[in-house]
């Protein structure tokens, strides 16, 4: 029941004996705020831990290359759990799996800070990044369980989070690892990891039971196939980054072999089975195919290619680190404006226009990186300006993106916001390992990267006719 004012519904829940009672109305901006806590959070952490790459080697005495995968194995651990965990939440509910998930991802932040070995560290960013993977599908759900109409706008709002995280990471986790050591990046999280916990039992209200199916398995075959196939996936690609890598090596034909088949053996499972682990035509049916395809392309590579933005400065023009880093806030204010924008105004303007005017704004923003700047425009200021343009598309076609696929199937939520995500990250990491790939074999890192740019911008444009079959909505869903 919806109050005069529309910010509050009533729950209904389940009562013994089949009985209904009526609890307290959903807060709504208090349950968004909650869970834009936990996302926050999470985009934070996915920046905050490079700071202090350097300063963990040291604390661990251990290789940069065994510090790097810190990011590495959280990066895996985030990818694999993504469907797992919007599986978990269609099945078990949204409320309980992101309860859940904070207390993984904060307890795993806990042992990392106070964790004395490398391995170790890296076993349990696996473990934190299982925990970080439930957030989005289950914070997707919760908000489309309890907002009503209003939900279409604030999962929109979801996309002006991450690139908060993405801008304040970097700066809070250069004054930590300055003014205290390289275990603060993960012991922060802990306190806001338990005031997320403590208001999350109180004020997001719990799961409406539903009428009970058929009692089945959680299709461990089709998880086991899907967790092989993405790992061994994401290892092939990453190899490509490394220096001195090869398509003809082993270490990068023998896992691509074993996720080309795993897959393969995937789709063929859950077009068979009688409960899949995902639904089929969430992945590749009518509507969602092209949105999934969509978000990879146009989500995925673009952060792919924007996290390569202050190395291309530091390459091609000698920005140094600081300098660099910077360059990323204008995309990221650009991105937050446009994101927040476009939210307010999707009902009006349908999904196709803000995906066509987005993709477009990014092409032209990659191709005016590319570019030498002109005039008397400084490197810094033409690179700024550039990176404002990409976060304008991006921030603009955000909010399509995220709800051209939820507003097919509401009940779905979790698991589409779960492939959704895990489009953006599979599209992110093999943009940024084909570009390192690039790099370490050329004597001229910048110019080439420059292309890489142009190529990215090519690919947008490739797919604009794409957009075309995106499923059309206008108003709430």
């Amino acid at each position: 029941m919806r109050s005069k004012s529309g910010q509050h519904d009533a729950v209904v829940a389940d009562g013994p004996g089949g009985s209904t009672a009526e609890v307290q109305p959903v807060r709504r901006v208090l349950v968004f705020t909650i869970v834009a806590m936990a996302l926050l959070m999470m985009s934070i952490d996915l920046t905050i831990v490079a700071t202090a790459l350097r300063s963990l080697q040291q604390g661990l005495r251990t290789s940069i290359n065994w510090a790097a995968w810190t990011i590495t194995a959280y990066s895996f651990g985030f990818v694999l759990m993504l469907p797992i965990s919007g599986k978990l939440s269609q099945r078990y509910g949204r409320r309980r799996v992101f309860v859940w998930s904070v207390v993984a991802f904060t307890v795993a932040s806990l042992c990392c800070g106070l964790a004395d070995n490398i391995f170790v560290l890296i076993a349990l960013r696996a473990l934190q990044a299982a925990g970080g993977a439930g957030f989005t599908p289950s914070a997707t759900g919760i908000v489309v369980d309890h907002f009503g109409n209003s939900r279409d706008r604030a999962v929109s709002l979801f996309g002006s989070i991450f690139p908060v995280g993405a801008m304040i990471g970097p700066v809070f986790g250069g004054l930590l690892v300055a003014h205290w050591s390289w275990r603060s990046v993960f012991l922060v999280n802990v306190p806001i990891g338990l005031a997320v916990i403590v208001l999350a039992l109180r004020y997001i209200p719990h799961d409406r039971l539903r009428a009970k199916q058929r009692e089945s398995g959680m299709d461990a075959t089709g998880m086991a196939l899907l967790g092989v196939g993405l790992l061994a996936g994401m290892l092939a690609i990453s190899y490509l980054g490394e220096k001195n890598a090869h398509a003809a090596s082993l270490l990068f034909a023998v896992p691509l072999l074993i996720a080309i088949i795993s897959v393969s053996v995937f789709v063929r499972h859950i077009n068979g089975a009688v409960q899949p682990f995902i639904d089929p035509a969430l992945i590749y049916g009518p509507g969602f195919g092209t949105v999934n395809l969509i978000n990879a392309i146009y989500g995925g590579v673009t952060n792919g290619a924007v996290a390569l933005i202050p190395l291309y400065a530091a390459n091609r023009y000698g920005i140094d680190a600081l300098g660099s880093g910077t360059l990323l806030i204008a995309q990221g204010a650009a991105a937050i404006l446009l994101s927040v924008t476009g939210a307010l105004l999707l009902r009006r303007t349908g999904h196709r226009l803000p995906l066509y005017a987005g993709g477009i704004t990014i092409a032209l923003g990659m191709l005016l990186l590319a570019l030498s700047p002109s005039g008397n425009i400084s490197p810094y200021a033409w690179l700024a300006g550039s990176a404002f343009l990409v976060g304008a598309g991006a921030g603009a076609l955000n909010p399509a993106s995220r709800n051209a696929g939820l507003q097919l199937a509401p009940e779905h939520s979790s698991t589409l916001a779960a492939l959704r995500s895990g489009s953006l990250q599979i599209g992110s990491i093999t943009t940024v390992s084909l570009v390192t790939a690039s790099l370490t074999r050329s004597s001229d890192p910048g110019g080439i990267q420059a292309w890489t740019f142009v190529a990215a911008a090519l690919l947008l444009i490739a797919f604009l006719p794409l957009i075309a079959r995106v499923p059309e909505h206008r108003g709430s869903w």
